[in-house]
């Protein structure tokens, strides 16, 4: 239901946007399902294409950062968020055609992701940053070094899939990357992730104190958040955490799943 005044944000809480579904398609002949969150009344500054976690450990589109990113930055920032299936994967959405393949298909997918907000028009998705979370940092950091993306925000990285020559091909691109690593995390902590993004020389770690690989949690998800508002569009923010006039309750929240890479 629709309602207007002063809201406090909450996790389910679906802020105004113009919400396109669309579909990529691949260079190998797949169709992804996905969405494209706008905001409402002007054009994007910047633009999120999204990595989501493992797909065989319940990472998708909808996995909650994401989600919520959707829900929020379009009308709080100014900012697109694109999200998608990667091939195999199922959500609300529907069913990205293909299957799993450990990270070496993939390439196709994020590829098309990629294309897709380069030759966008009415809005152009200007600004593009990769956004990955856990396998999707690693999709990122082995497919996503490309002229067309200003840089890459990674999310609790566990830099499983992706090896010393993908880091060494961002640190000569020059290209922005942004490491966001939980205190506790499961698979890469801060400390260990200082050393191995030290081969990025323009990479910056930040270590978020009491945070877990899923993220879980409002000021975790808020941290998150500004984070990457910080980054795609420097000296806005913090993000507020009421807003002023229409809302709508999403009414299904599909729950957060136990992710793991």
């Amino acid at each position: 239901m629709n309602t207007v005044g002063a809201h406090t944000i909450r996790a389910s809480t679906v802020l105004p946007a113009r919400r396109r579904d669309i579909e990529l398609h691949t260079a190998d002949g797949l169709r992804l399902v996905g969405e494209l969150a706008l905001p409402l009344a002007r054009d994007p500054v910047a633009t999120l294409i999204t990595l989501h976690p493992l797909p065989t450990h319940g990472g998708y589109m909808d996995s909650h950062v994401f989600r919520k990113a959707s829900y929020r930055l379009p009308a709080l920032a100014d900012i697109a968020v694109l999200r998608f299936n990667t091939r195999g994967t199922t959500s609300a959405r529907g069913v990205s055609e293909g299957s799993f393949d450990g990270a070496r298909d993939e390439r196709f997918d994020v590829a098309a992701a990629i294309e897709f907000a380069e030759f966008a028009q009415d809005p152009a998705l200007v600004n593009r940053w990769l956004v990955g979370w856990s396998f999707g940092t690693d999709l990122a950091l082995m497919y996503g070094n490309d002229p067309a993306v200003a840089g890459a925000i990674l999310l609790s990285p566990p830099l499983k899939f992706s090896g010393p020559e993908h880091l060494q091909g961002w640190a000569a691109s020059g290209r922005s990357v942004v490491a966001l690593v939980p205190e506790l995390d499961d698979y890469l902590r801060p400390d260990e992730a200082v050393r191995r993004f030290s081969a990025i020389p323009q990479a910056r770690v930040i270590a978020v104190e009491g945070a877990k690989h899923l993220w879980v949690g409002e000021p975790y998800l808020h941290r998150v958040l500004d984070e990457i508002v910080a980054t795609v569009r420097p000296g806005f923010g913090p993000l507020p955490t009421t807003w002023h006039g229409d809302v709508a309750s999403a009414s299904v929240i599909a729950p957060v799943k136990k992710t793991a890479l």
